[in-house]
């Protein structure tokens, strides 16, 4: 067994020296970027304590009340604020005698943008809490105090807090305040205790997916208009922020929820608050409901129309062991995706090197480029699971939503190609070689290792056949499942490297090692320069035209690495000199471009994606995707093609070029009158992260085709490349698809 010093400054990789130190530096540094948010001061909310009553008597309970205003088009959350928010937190500071009871949240409005469902206040909410004066409590003033923490949200969210504080004088009677009034009509916006008996729930289908209908029913007096189910927070069911009104006799409203489930068994009981207009005004009612199942459900209540069909959540197998095989394929086939070619060569660089190499140093280097995968992948999965336990919604490829990690990536991919240019490359001595084989070796395996890191970050950004199924069904698991799924795709991904190197026979193919090595492994920095390009084009969505100056240090940081190479490695006088230039120009180069003039610590952070650009005007004329645009071409009979792209994901981009963009694929949209909608996923919004959701993806891309009519559900196109052939004939079915008018004449 080969041992190797853990205090190694330089890894070899294919023949090239680099240092481990300052790449895992950065790495480490860009994931634990992924999940950093700037902060920010909030000043669109303001928050005050009011009492009922200005005096009370030992023995009283008097309410108290959080004001919170806020400036038009900001608002605050709710107890369960939904797919997104934080909800309103109070703490108290009170004197001793004083209690605080339970916060009492009045009913919030249902805020839907984007798909996005949350439950939120408006311009005023008071949130109230009843205090209870102990008997013994004695006469004089009492200062109540107390912190109020939110988080308030226009186009953009900022959290805030407060002090917040008010006296209290214990007397001989009670006084109300000037603000008894605010206080009591705020008491009346207050859900109401569960006082209908006729109130149920019950599952409208039989448990076969991860994702059931709701019934829900109860009586109203009046003319109940528009209703909803708003539910409490769970940890393992998500309530559908859409709500199907069924048909039902005078003075009842039923309504039907989809409810997904994430892990554990299906509850047996549901809360929230049940809610119904009644003269412009709602009404709640707060319940906690026993769920019936289909057959109790069907005996008890009356028979309603069929629902309108519903997209499945899932479209693949709910199978653990068919997922995995497919999370396997998905990785084997990362390694012919455009996004890992530039890592190809590499690899053909590191073959050609260990064909001369024996079998045992061989065989260790593919088990460590294995290593290098699967180390990357662990730290992959760790994010994902920490992203979702903080309630964060989170998609393949995350991390290239973190402007940090994709600036210091360009950095490293853009070290690699110098590198492979022989900028700073160091060619050790022949006598170094002849009495020092296993610093060689140390070189080669650690090389293989980074190897194995870069192919990983690279991958991500792709997503193959038959990952996007494995991945949304991981996603949806519980923790131990989405660490296996990771390092399932990490072994796919390795696997044709790791067999080559265990076969060493099938490496004598290859032409023997020369001269030719230099000229190939320069030509092959150009792939890899190519792929720095990519990503600094990426870091415009995040910094817009500061991105100059992020060019500016990369063209630094190849003068700094030619100066190193020529005169530090290659130099023969004056080496301390020319070093202590090579720091001056990386440290002046960081310190004005990076931090002063590109603020790489405070990117662009709005998520919203305005319309799509079309620099074309022959070309397809893309709108802006919303489930309300959606709906809105269907309503009119058009059909519609949608895209879910990101500016990071190469597969997308080809497919937008070669498939979508084209002459036959405009004309056949412009024939067929149909709406193009593109998703931008590129800044990872929530809203699209659940569309994909509900598609059975976790990735990009996702092309969809949906009929004109509204009661046919949509095509999915195959995962990963497309042809025009595929397009055109999704279009054509969906083009001869009867409208929703037609239907209903022939009904």
């Amino acid at each position: 067994m080969v041992h190797y010093r853990n205090n190694f400054k330089f890894l070899r990789l294919s023949g090239i020296i680099i240092s481990v130190r300052l790449i895992l530096t950065l790495l480490g540094v860009a994931f634990i970027g992924v999940f950093q948010v700037p902060a920010a001061h909030a000043a669109h909310t303001q928050a005050r304590l009011i009492l009922a009553s200005d005096t009370a008597r030992p023995g009283d309970t008097i309410m108290a009340g959080v004001h919170l205003h806020m400036e038009p088009r900001w608002h605050t959350y709710w107890r369960n604020p939904g797919s997104s928010g934080i909800a309103t937190r109070i703490t108290w500071t009170l004197p001793p005698g004083v209690t605080a009871g339970e916060t009492q949240w009045p009913v919030p409005r249902k805020l839907l943008i984007e798909g996005l469902t949350t439950y939120v206040y408006e311009d005023d909410v008071v949130l109230l809490v009843p205090l209870t004066i102990s008997p013994n409590v004695a006469p004089g003033p009492l200062d109540l105090k107390g912190k109020s923490s939110w988080l308030e949200c226009d186009t953009s969210c900022i959290p805030g807090k407060s002090d917040i504080q008010a006296t209290l004088t214990i007397g001989s009677e009670t006084k109300p305040s000037p603000d008894a009034a605010l206080i009591q009509a705020w008491l009346k916006k207050l859900p109401q205790p569960q006082v209908n008996s006729a109130a149920k729930a019950s599952w409208d289908e039989p448990a076969t997916t991860n994702s059931r209908p709701l019934v829900l029913e109860w009586s109203a007096t009046g003319s109940p208009q528009s209703a909803d189910f708003i539910p409490y927070g769970s940890d393992n069911i998500e309530v559908s922020g859409k709500t199907e009104p069924l048909s039902s006799d005078s003075g009842m409203v039923r309504l039907k929820k989809q409810i997904t489930k994430s892990d554990g068994d299906w509850p047996d009981k549901i809360s929230g608050l049940l809610v119904h207009q009644s003269n412009g005004e709602p009404v709640a009612q707060d319940v906690t409901l026993p769920i019936s199942s289909p057959a109790q459900a069907s005996e008890a209540a009356p028979a309603h129309p069929a629902a309108v069909p519903t997209i499945p959540l899932s479209t693949g197998s709910d199978s653990l062991f068919v997922n995995l095989l497919l999370a396997f394929l998905g990785g084997l086939i990362l390694n012919v995706m455009p996004c890992v070619l530039p890592v190809i060569s590499l690899k053909i660089l590191g073959f050609v090197n260990q064909a001369k190499s024996n079998p045992r140093q061989v065989k260790m280097f593919g088990l460590l480029y294995s290593a290098g995968v699967l180390v990357s992948f662990l730290v992959l999965a760790s994010l994902v699971v920490a992203a979702k336990t903080a309630g964060h919604h989170i998609g393949w490829g995350f991390q290239f939503s973190s402007p940090q990690f994709i600036v210091i990536f360009t950095v490293v991919v853009t070290l690699v190609a110098l590198n492979l240019f022989g900028l700073f490359e160091v060619n050790p001595g022949a006598k170094v070689m002849n009495t020092a084989g296993h610093l060689a070796a140390k070189e080669g395996a650690a090389g293989a290792f980074f190897n194995g890191i870069v192919a990983t970050l690279l991958a991500t950004s792709c997503s193959a056949a038959y990952l996007a199924p494995a991945i949304a069904f991981a996603f949806r698991q519980s923790s131990p499942v989405i660490i296996l799924f990771f390092l399932v795709i990490g072994l796919g991904l390795s696997a044709p490297y790791l067999i080559l190197t265990w076969n060493p026979a099938w490496l004598k193919i290859l032409p023997k090692p020369g001269a030719w090595m230099e000229k190939f492994k320069i030509a092959m920095g150009f792939p890899m320069l190519a792929t720095a390009v990519w990503l600094f084009h990426l870091t415009t969505v995040y910094y817009g035209n500061r991105v100059f100056w992020l060019g500016l240090f990369l063209v630094m940081v190849a003068l700094a690495a030619w100066i190193y190479g020529e005169f530090v490695q290659r130099g023969r006088t004056r080496k301390g000199f020319a070093l202590i230039v090579v720091l001056l120009i990386l440290a002046g180069g960081y310190g004005y471009a990076i931090e002063g003039q590109l603020r790489w610590r405070s990117p662009i952070m709005d998520v919203a994606v305005g319309a799509p650009k079309n620099n074309d005007p022959d070309g397809i004329d893309w709108q802006r995707w919303s489930p309300e645009a959606v709906a809105e071409a269907r309503a009119a009979g058009r059909p519609v093609l949608v895209d879910f792209t990101a500016d990071w994901c190469t597969t997308c981009q080809v497919n937008k070029k070669t498939s979508l963009e084209v002459t036959k694929v405009q004309k056949k949209l412009k024939e067929i009158n149909a709406v193009a909608l593109v998703g931008d996923y590129t800044k990872f919004p929530d809203n699209i992260t659940i569309e994909l959701n509900n598609f059975g993806r976790a990735a990009v891309p996702l092309v969809l085709i949906y009929p004109g009519n509204p009661n046919v559900p949509p095509e999915v196109l195959p995962d990963g490349f497309l042809t025009p052939g595929i397009v055109m004939d999704a279009l054509d079915k969906a083009a001869r698809q009867p409208s929703s008018a037609s239907t209903a004449s022939v009904r």
